[in-house]
């Protein structure tokens, strides 16, 4: 479905309220909307943070499915956030940042205005990103849980090294003793596996990324596998106490012997980036990419 900038006549609005600084960038935000003639929506906790006087819905799921379009004031953590909770509206995503990189987010908090008159020139597009879902039966419970950047698997506050067995559709892969490991979508390689390691992969290459934490053994490197592959890890020995983490946040424990399977999942979210921006430029800008003259 393609986003119609004349077609947008409401706008939600969503913001960290963890961050002082996004107050006066959404009351900002609300009074450039309403001047172009667009209504407001809020979710409850952001309407309240920024002292708005709009329409309000409980939360950010029920602000995607009323809107046309949706802002998302933080950093990439508040971004992945939103993306998970709103991705079954299909609502697109712009992501105002506040934060630091900023990899998901496409305009800067300076640059609002500038930002919200190219959108309502139709100066944008709209790029799907895949989000990846994990399952497992955990201390006899089933868990599922859906992604945007990555699953990790790690050791807690132990020193000890892990021990997991990994296969790829049902194929044994290898077994590592690490720290732990990256399982990552094309949207998360800039993210916690490019910290562990792991190659940058353009976000429209459909892969997985498997990234070892500090490996015991050096020829253990990230791997790459196709997207629509299922990624199983078992946890082996009951030594090291061993976490499963979506996106940064920490599910469940997975004990000796248990399973988490790892997928593509159906649903995508979809993120809106201006037009004469990409993700090369970004990544360019964000590392500070300068190249050298020969």
């Amino acid at each position: 479905m393609k986003l119609v900038a004349g077609k947008i006549r409401s706008v939600g609005l969503v913001a960290n309220v963890e961050k002082h600084s996004c107050r006066a960038v959404v009351q900002q935000a609300a009074r450039l909307v309403r001047a172009s003639g667009r209504t407001v929506l809020a979710d409850a906790a952001t309407a309240r943070f920024a002292g708005l006087k709009c329409a309000v819905a409980p939360d950010a799921a029920a602000v995607a499915r009323e809107t046309e379009l949706l802002l998302v004031f933080g950093g990439d953590g508040t971004m992945l956030r939103a993306a998970r909770e709103t991705a079954a509206a299909r609502t697109p995503l712009v992501g105002v940042n506040l934060g630091g990189l900023g990899f998901l987010t496409a305009i800067s908090a300076r640059d609002l205005a500038r930002g919200l008159r190219a959108i309502w020139a139709g100066q944008f597009t709209v790029e799907s990103r895949p989000l990846i879902a994990v399952s497992g039966a955990l201390s006899g419970r089933l868990l599922t849980r859906t992604a945007v950047n990555d699953f990790v698997v790690s050791r807690g506050s132990g020193s000890r090294l892990i021990e997991l067995e990994v296969t790829v559709d049902g194929e044994e892969l290898t077994r590592y003793r690490c720290d732990g490991l990256v399982v990552s979508s094309p949207t998360g390689s800039t993210a916690y596996s490019l910290a562990a390691g792991g190659a940058i992969v353009s976000p429209s290459a459909p892969v997985f990324t498997l990234t070892p934490i500090c490996p015991h053994t050096l020829s253990n490197r990230s791997v790459v596998v196709s997207l629509a592959s299922v990624i199983g890890i078992r946890a082996l020995g009951g030594r090291v106490e061993t976490l499963l983490s979506a996106d940064g946040e920490v599910l469940a424990p997975l004990a000796a012997g248990e399973t988490v399977l790892i997928r593509r999942e159906a649903r995508a979210v979809r993120l809106v980036h201006l037009t004469g921006d990409s993700f090369f430029k970004k990544l360019r800008r964000k590392l500070s990419w300068s190249g050298t003259n020969v």
